[in-house]
């Protein structure tokens, strides 16, 4: 994996606003730290630039931004919810059609980007352990957001490369020849560093802004993790905790209220101001909106089938799904604005947000067997949408019928957020029966993606994944 010149890399942190990406910054030998080190972390103020520049990254950092190499599309197209519109795109094609090679440059991109967040996150940790002058508050507050994104990159790729090497340093002879941890491994990590953001962090937003993570955004991380551990305890414990606090979070009644920055319903958003100030407008509407007049930009579309799932009163269905007479495609429209320079900034890029707590809580209660705690949390979703309550049509559904609704809402709710058809799929064992059912092609070793080949000719530690 990359491990770029720390002083680079620092410059980054305590400067959010240069349009630097890391795939830009040179290899070298080993990096001298330790003056950097008492620059950045010599006071509060710099301190605090530095974790700033860390959430600017995640903008730009190309599995993070939504764009083009974003776990977003690339994780979407691996489903069933989008295609391709230009079948020349080989590098795409090969996420639609679950054909992935190792050398495919967009999977390079997103393991690359996330670990130099992780590396990032390591530097900032290592930074305050080693200084005096920050004071203990804010030193506390600053440990619980980089753990908490260094949890959430590793989460993403825990579960899209299965093992990977669990990086907590920034010691390059180490990090360089790393192999793969069992991905048990990673999650304990995940939830440790999950649980000390929890501790750490603070109850309210940072300047009321969301972009900042407070201590719900690691609880509802955290509901997510032990859903996929098949924690439903804990799971429900913590989705719960996250929806109570009702001061702080709502679900929207007006859906196209939902992704506007600071969003009652928004847990944690990214900013476009991470991308300089130069455009305010999300990559995510940039890529997924088919402008009526420059559709010859389009690259994406929704699968015709996904959009037959809706029924046509269905509010989602309504406002968060386009269409283009022109070339005749569908659209994800959750974001409305295409480009944009103008502030203040309108949208931000949803990361984490309400519904899917109610979502996580309604799965952990049908499989505990708790039917109408499940029912109760699905109508909650299923009555902002203005579709029919499975409390009134179906009062008597037994568990597997309610898990598969439960699932469907999932797909028609989270759409065009972060893959979560495409995991959600992998962890409930659909993935072959629902992709292999139309793809001639598919394979079980489809399930994870390749560990990247420039990876491994780098570090021959390496492993890869099987079917590779």
């Amino acid at each position: 994996m990359k491990l770029h010149k720390f002083n680079i890399i620092v410059l980054l942190l305590i400067a959010p606003f240069l349009l630097l990406s890391c795939e830009d910054f040179v290899e070298v030998e080993a990096p001298d730290n330790k003056l950097v080190q008492d620059v950045v972390f010599s006071s509060d103020a710099t301190a605090k630039s530095a974790m700033i520049g860390i959430y600017n990254q995640l903008f730009l950092a190309a599995f993070s931004n939504g764009e083009r190499s974003s776990v977003t599309l690339l994780a979407g197209l691996s489903a069933d919810n989008f295609r391709n519109i230009n079948t020349t795109n080989i590098v795409r094609m090969e996420f639609e059609q679950n054909q992935l090679v190792p050398d495919n440059d967009s999977n390079l991109d997103i393991w690359s980007s996330a670990y130099n967040t992780i590396y990032m996150t390591n530097a900032m940790l290592e930074g305050l352990h080693n200084s005096e002058a920050i004071t203990p508050e804010l030193e506390m507050q600053l440990e619980g957001e980089a753990r908490f994104v260094r949890a959430f990159t590793y989460f993403y790729l825990v579960n899209l490369y299965g093992d990977v090497p669990l990086i907590l340093s920034t010691n390059y002879r180490e990090n360089q020849l790393a192999v793969r941890n069992p991905s048990a491994d990673v999650y304990i990590q995940i939830l440790e560093d999950l649980q000390i953001a929890m501790d750490l962090l603070p109850i309210d937003y940072i300047n009321e802004e969301r972009t900042q993570v407070n201590k719900f955004a690691a609880t509802a991380l955290l509901a997510r993790v032990y859903l996929y551990l098949e924690d439903w305890e804990q799971a429900e414990t913590l989705s719960s905790q996250v929806i109570n606090e009702t001061s702080k979070y709502e679900l929207l009644s007006e859906v196209n209220d939902v992704f506007l920055a600071n969003s009652k319903e928004a847990i944690w958003q990214i900013s476009p101001i991470g991308g300089g100030g130069l455009i305010t407008n999300t990559n995510e509407g940039s890529i997924f909106i088919i402008d009526p007049i420059f559709s010859f930009f389009a690259a994406i579309q929704l699968e015709e089938e996904f959009v037959e799932v809706f029924d046509e009163t269905d509010r989602r269905y309504i406002n968060w799904i386009g269409y283009n007479e022109g070339i005749d495609a569908y659209f994800a429209f959750k974001y409305k604005i295409w480009s944009s320079t103008e502030f203040p900034i309108e949208e931000y890029s949803m990361v984490l947000r309400l519904a899917e707590q109610y979502l996580i809580r309604a799965e952990a209660r049908a499989r505990k067997g708790d039917l109408s705690g499940g029912i109760e949390d699905l109508d909650v979703i299923r009555e902002r949408a203005g579709i029919a309550l499975v409390s009134e049509s179906n009062p008597g559904i037994v568990q597997q019928e309610l898990l598969d609704k439960i699932f469907e809402e999932r797909r028609k709710e989270l759409f065009a957020e972060w893959g979560h058809r495409w995991l959600d799929l992998k962890r409930t064992g659909r993935a072959e029966e629902v992709l292999g059912a139309n793809n001639p092609l598919w394979e079980s070793t489809d399930l994870w993606y390749p560990i990247p080949a420039e990876e491994r000719m780098k570090n021959p530690n390496l492993s890869q994944n099987s079917g590779y």
